[in-house]
């Protein structure tokens, strides 16, 4: 089974071209399930509830998010509604919503989880812990098990890949908007990718028009970052798991271009 996970999605030109993407790939039956992050879909910051009705309507089976999650006003209320949503599962008891969703395909029940880092974020509990939580508590034994791992740091996601070798399908990192180049699977048989990369702009500062970021940076004054324009890219990983044993069997780090 080929799953395709999506880099975070950044605003309206990201979310045009993950529905072209994404239509191209299951027409032509590359992949079978989509999981996408969107915790910077609205506007770059964020997501709304007809945001999430139409990236669900153009093909994610799930939807993850991040620590831009609370960003909108109405996200409590959507997080809260949409069981295809999951928000970081180590945010504090009391957060609405769920921090795992599932679904079902022609091989069985898909499990997506949803971690946030604790190096250079906001804080939230451990992610360590909680993935352990959840492993030997509610997530079903025989489901294939995907973990979007939200963080900034580097070390933090190649930690986690080691903590959840054997145990997970298969982990991707998100949020800092570059792909890497490590996409590989463990020793024990878990896909992994430090971080998906992004789907928005491509002449952008990880999405944002070039200008006022260059000026915030050289000056220090506060400037608004505006959504970049121009062609956009869509980056990502496919996971392609055995149906038996659950575990990984190839990676492939994918980039299309909208040109």
């Amino acid at each position: 089974m080929k799953i395709l996970c999506v880099g975070d999605i950044v605003a309206g030109p990201g979310r045009r071209l993950f529905k072209t993407v994404a239509k191209r790939l299951r027409e032509s039956g590359e992949v079978s399930a989509i999981v996408a992050n969107a915790e910077n879909a609205a506007n770059g910051r964020g997501i709304t509830g007809d945001i999430v009705r139409e990236i669900l309507a153009d093909g994610a089976d799930a939807i993850t998010l991040g620590d831009h999650v609370w960003d909108q006003k109405e996200a409590p209320l959507v997080v809260e509604a949409e069981r295809r949503l999951a928000r970081p599962a180590n945010y504090p008891e009391g957060c609405p919503g769920r921090g795992w969703t599932s679904f079902k395909t022609d091989i069985g029940d898909v499990v997506v989880v949803n971690l946030q880092g604790r190096v250079f974020m906001n804080p939230s509990d451990c992610p360590f812990a909680k993935i352990d939580e959840l492993l030997t508590g509610p997530i079903p034994r025989n489901a294939i098990v995907l973990v979007d791992f939200h963080a900034e740091a580097t070390s933090e996601k190649i930690a986690m890949g080691w903590h959840l070798d054997g145990r997970v399908s298969a982990l991707f990192g998100t949020h800092t908007h570059v792909q890497t180049s490590d996409a590989k699977i463990l020793p024990q048989g878990t896909g992994y990718i430090t971080d998906l990369g992004m789907t928005g702009p491509v002449n952008s500062v990880i999405g944002r028009d070039v200008v006022p970021v260059l000026r915030k940076f050289r000056t220090g004054m506060p400037s608004t970052f505006d959504i970049a324009g121009g062609p956009s890219a869509l980056e990502g990983c496919i996971f392609d798991i055995d149906r038996v044993s659950r575990k990984c069997k190839s990676v492939t780090a994918v980039r299309y271009h909208e040109s």
